[in-house]
């Protein structure tokens, strides 16, 4: 098998398992069994568990983001346009850590909190890019900064509220505080 297609096999046994058992109850050894490769071909193209599931994160986040970005809705104004935008990478982010983690895994371990803050910096990094691609960012320095500063204000009060929140009841109740009392304010500072 050529290495693209190992990876994709890995990623595709992985995300199965971490579906149905969630990241912490699946093991290296049960994603190669369902693969049908040896645990050692694993660790020669992933240097972790951690990385096959960061990898998996990312695919699904940049397909979907792209699908965001490229939906062609008209919204009444560049405000509404924003605040659309950053409520679906919200939601977004949320579902994929809830698909493939588990939030009881991310709340109780010490390690999911430095994972969680590697993943929540390279969608900050994946939204801006995508972002800055919109005609209204493009060629606008100070826009660039105010949706920067949007996107790192979105993202820390999002997984702030994911992480203390203790039911989905609890979570759906935040995303619309969030949405109606807290993101109006930051989009307006962010244009």
């Amino acid at each position: 098998m050529e290495a693209e297609k190992i990876k994709e096999t890995v990623k595709k046994a992985a995300k199965e398992l971490f579906r149905k058992y969630g990241y912490h109850k699946t093991s290296v050894n049960e994603i190669a069994k369902k693969a049908r490769i040896a645990k050692a071909t694993i660790y020669k193209y992933f240097e972790s568990k951690e990385q096959v599931l960061d990898s998996i994160l990312m695919d699904y986040l940049d397909q979907n983001l792209y699908e965001i970005i490229n939906n062609k809705v008209s919204y009444a104004s560049e405000e509404e346009h924003l605040k659309a935008l950053v409520m679906k990478t919200s939601r977004l982010s949320f579902t994929a850590c809830n698909e493939f983690i588990g939030w009881d895994f991310v709340r109780e371990n010490a390690n999911s909190q430095e994972f969680l803050k590697h993943l929540s910096d390279q969608l900050e990094a994946l939204l801006l890019a995508a972002y800055l691609e919109l005609d209204n960012f493009k060629n606008n320095p100070a826009r660039r900064e105010g949706l920067a500063f949007l996107l790192k204000a979105s993202k820390s009060i999002v997984f702030s509220f994911a992480f203390t929140s203790v039911s989905d009841a609890d979570v759906r109740k935040n995303f619309v505080s969030f949405q109606k009392e807290i993101l109006p304010f930051l989009v307006k500072a962010a244009l």
